[in-house]
């Protein structure tokens, strides 16, 4: 049973702005997925836009928004073959918890100016 979907695009130029702030990164980022996207050399922003694009849709698919989640409390990374998921702590596993989803599906996609995430969030068998 689908429990919720959410969407968000974000403006990769978004993200070279954010850089330039002095601790913006580690206040939306977790430390791992943060590394992890910095070692991206020339694709960093695309890699940041479509990672906190997630955390949007991620929100948006809660149909609650991010109001009381840690932001760095959602994590996005890459399976050995490239496909991402979202690994959920603290605040984010309690909303997810609270939503009812047992499983949340991803897909991320990025070109030149705009990043966009579609979040899907899953529960089990649907009550009849």
């Amino acid at each position: 049973m689908i429990v919720g979907i959410g969407v968000d695009v974000i403006h990769v130029n978004r993200m070279e702005r954010w850089r330039l702030t002095p601790g913006l990164l580690d206040r939306y980022f977790h430390p791992q997925e943060l590394s992890a996207a910095l070692k991206k050399g020339a694709g960093v922003n695309l890699s940041l836009a479509a990672r906190f694009a997630a955390k949007e849709a991620f929100g948006k698919a809660l149909g609650t928004g991010l109001s009381g989640i840690v932001l760095k409390d959602i994590m996005v990374e890459n399976h050995f073959n490239g496909q991402p998921v979202i690994k959920v702590f603290n605040t984010a596993r309690r909303a997810l918890e609270k939503s009812g989803a047992l499983r949340i599906h991803i897909s991320l996609t990025h070109e030149r100016d705009n990043a966009i995430a579609m979040v899907v969030l899953e529960g089990g068998p649907a009550d009849e």
